[in-house]
């Protein structure tokens, strides 16, 4: 019975380490809390006597992680989705539970690569498991970005974003490779501890291992956050985030879009910025649904300014009978389309429409919910004398596709909706995940969003300003374009792809000689 209770307890630990690494993410910001999670969870895989028990622990750390960290899911299902709550209550299960299995895979290999050597050095096999279980953490949250369109949320390397001490690698080797060093500076946090303050036989050369390691990181990441990997280009640019803060579930009802249009209007015409940006879908229209009257006014008020709008619309492409999830600009330059590519599965459109199509007729209320994908490369816009990168929503969570667009891009803009999630913290976990494309790209980022978070971010992922969220408002920021490379936008994800396989096959020719 003892047995059963302590096992019993060590779940429930489990469990609860993954929800407190939560608080490593916005709207937290606490990455301590995250590097103690992850070295809890280090410290019970180095328990652990069999693959099987590896992966369990896994799946429960996962499943606390997941668990807390999107529990918005079911607001967006039920309160706005209209599915009945048992319905969303499993569905949001079933996701955490798919997230969690990922961790559980992480665990499972990380132990199997270095099982085989435990008998002959146990001391060397905790180093080598802690750097496994780094390695294909990384792969495993890299995999999450593209595997069945991907949904990359809660990617452990965001929760160094903007503050923690491996930050500054973010430009070098993108959030993935951040989540490497963030489980590895975790794990090895966890091996001192347990050789020095918990470990009356102590090796010292060990020890002093692990604290080189440590140090390598700490002053390299304090080292590369000193590095200016972009410059400004001109003069900063007088702009207007417009937050019109429309209730989801009224947004799409016809008996208010014109009132949503007059609101929207009357924020523009209040607004004397050369760029005015508007969320995305601000008018719940189709563009060729746009009045010439509307676009009249629109476009005057822009070149009265000597600027341009940006509008989030859904665009209806008459020939082809698509219908497209984007923004448009009017005023000054000639109207110029962008057209999301990266679409929400299940929100933006219906994959394997004949098996599901059944849950959007009979269970869902989610308009626009079958679109088309947009170019997958398409050219920054020229607003401005800038080349300005639009992407749309969920986009800016994919760091190797917004820099596409990226050298010429001199500003980062993302139109948003998140009301869908209610008052949860996903909006603030999304402006996150914009401050770290901040960081990868040494862009400033602008996001206008309907409810929130409605920001500006710095180069260096610093917000700058940040309207409140759930009030209709205007936030006016002066916005610094800037030039320049970083070596992620150069390379991608490959740096970290290469340097993550070469791991994998070194611990397989350990493991195996």
């Amino acid at each position: 019975m003892s047995y059963f209770n302590n096992k019993f307890v060590h779940q429930l630990i489990l469990l609860v380490l993954g929800a407190i690494c939560v608080l490593g993410f916005s709207p937290f910001y606490v990455y301590p809390a995250s590097l103690i999670s992850l070295g809890g969870l280090s410290y019970f895989l180095q328990q652990s006597k069999t693959t099987k028990n590896a992966a369990w622990l896994g799946f429960l750390y996962g499943l606390g992680l997941f668990g807390v960290g999107i529990y918005w899911i079911y607001i967006s299902l039920h309160d706005f989705g209209g599915m009945p709550s048992f319905m969303a209550g499993f569905a949001t299960f079933l996701l955490s539970a798919f997230m969690a299995s990922f961790i559980a895979l992480t665990t499972a290999c990380a132990y199997w690569l270095t099982s085989k050597v435990q008998q002959n050095n146990k001391t060397q096999t905790t180093l080598l498991l802690t750097m496994a279980l780094a390695v294909i953490w990384g792969l495993a949250d890299w995999t999450r970005s593209w595997i069945f369109t991907g949904f990359p949320w809660l990617t452990m390397g965001y929760t160094q974003v903007p503050d923690g001490p491996l930050a500054g690698f973010m430009p070098v080797i993108g959030v993935y490779g951040v989540s490497t060093l963030t489980v590895l500076l975790a794990g090895l946090m966890t091996l001192f501890m347990q050789h020095t303050l918990f470990n009356q036989q102590r090796n010292k050369t060990f020890a002093n291992k692990v604290v080189g390691i440590i140090s390598i990181l700490l002053v390299g990441g304090f080292l590369l956050k000193q590095i200016q990997w972009s410059e400004p280009t001109g003069e900063p640019i007088e702009t207007a985030l417009l937050q019109g803060n429309i209730a989801q579930d009224l947004k799409w009802a016809p008996e208010i879009t014109a009132q949503t249009i007059s609101r929207y209007i009357g924020m523009v015409k209040q607004s004397q910025a050369k760029l005015i940006i508007l969320p995305e879908t601000a008018f719940p229209i189709l563009s060729n649904q746009i009045t010439p009257e509307i676009k009249t006014v629109l476009t005057d008020h822009a070149k009265a300014n000597n600027g341009n709008i940006l509008l989030g619309i859904v665009e209806y492409d008459e020939i082809n009978k698509a219908y497209f999830n984007g923004a448009l600009s009017v005023g000054s330059e000639p109207t110029q389309h962008y057209e999301k590519s990266h679409l929400v599965p299940f929100g933006e459109f219906i994959p394997f429409k004949q098996i599901f199509g059944w849950i959007y007729r009979d269970l869902l209320n989610m308009p626009m919910s079958d679109m088309s994908r947009g170019a997958t490369n398409q050219t920054p816009m020229t607003l401005s004398n800038q080349k300005i990168a639009v992407n749309v929503c969920y986009e800016d969570v994919f760091g190797e596709e917004i820099i596409r667009q990226l050298p010429e891009a001199t500003l980062l803009v993302n139109v948003t909706n998140d009301a869908w999630y209610g008052e949860s913290f996903a909006a603030d976990q999304h402006m996150q995940f914009s401050q770290a494309r901040a960081l990868e790209t040494g862009r400033t980022v602008l996001r206008a969003t309907n409810t929130g978070a409605t920001a500006m971010i710095d180069p260096k992922g610093n917000v700058l300003a940040h309207a409140p969220h759930f009030i209709q408002t205007t936030l006016n920021v002066s916005a610094q374009p800037y030039t320049g490379i970083t070596p992620y936008v150069r390379f991608g994800n490959w740096l970290f792809i290469i340097l993550s396989f070469g791991a994998v096959a070194l611990l397989l020719i350990r493991k195996y000689r």
